[in-house]
């Protein structure tokens, strides 16, 4: 069992959080354990309820399909988002993969109120456009799907191809995914490379503090505390009050064990 946690661990982790929590909530949505009514997304409850349930914006992402979608999923969520976290040159830091998610499902969730109407889970469209951003800069590449070996830059095409047969109803959704992930490449690296204007989607500084390293660290051979920032005026020995010491000793420095 541990070492089932210790390999968990070792996972990416915003991959590996993502994956869990469609996993966890879709275990408990089609279990009846958590209410779907308080998972989808609707403009009226998200936006202009008061108070505006802003948690929608989030769930409406992480309830898969039944049966086989609760496995496949959450998979598929982990495999293509962890391959641009780890190996993808156009996200260098933890936060630009941070803030990617946010605004990729953003664009999803305004291409799908904008050209389908109420859409409660988004889930699908967020595969395909995390497979779109994996897969394209993996040109030149070969990528399998299913029992086929494809060039891997086609690998999302292939997904709708599949949708055509197997789901079409989830085919309009996977096109706005396809969208949200293109656009998002357009207005992050295309246009500045070749069209010589600005970065729109630069990752903001709020987003950089969320992901700064916290002052307790989990290491290998233990947990490490990062020293808190010491208030001006505070000496390095000892802290200010009394003590067993003459006030003129206080300021003779940190003082040596002899012997």
């Amino acid at each position: 069992m541990s070492d089932a946690m210790d390999a968990y661990w070792q996972l990416q982790p915003l991959a590996r959080t993502l994956a869990t929590a469609i996993f966890v909530t879709s275990i408990g949505g089609h279990l009846g354990l958590i209410p779907t009514g308080w998972l989808f997304f609707h403009s009226s409850l998200a936006i202009f309820h008061m108070p505006p349930q802003i948690w929608r914006f989030l769930t409406t992402f992480l309830l898969s399909g039944p049966q086989l979608g609760i496995i496949l999923d959450p998979y598929f969520v982990y495999q293509y988002l962890s391959q641009i976290e780890s190996g993808n040159p156009k996200f260098q830091r933890k936060e630009d993969v941070l803030w990617y998610l946010i605004t990729v499902s953003g664009f999803i969730l305004l291409f799908t109120q904008c050209f389908l109407g109420f859409q409660p889970f988004l889930i699908s469209a967020l595969i395909i456009a995390l497979c779109y951003t994996a897969s394209q800069d993996s040109r030149g590449m070969k990528a399998n799907f299913f029992f086929f070996t494809v060039p891997a830059q086609l690998v999302p095409y292939c997904m709708l191809g599949m949708s055509v047969i197997m789901n079409p109803a989830a085919l309009p959704q996977q096109i706005c995914g396809i969208l949200a992930a293109h656009l998002h490449d357009f207005l992050v690296r295309t246009w500045p490379e070749f069209g010589g204007g600005r970065n729109w989607l630069a990752t903001p500084a709020f987003v950089s503090r969320l992901v700064t390293t916290p002052r307790i660290l989990q290491r290998e051979y233990g947990t490490g505390f990062r020293p808190r920032t010491q208030t001006s005026g505070s000496s390095t020995g000892a802290s200010a009050g009394s003590g067993p010491l003459p006030d003129s000793w206080k300021t003779r420095g940190t003082g040596h064990r002899l012997g």
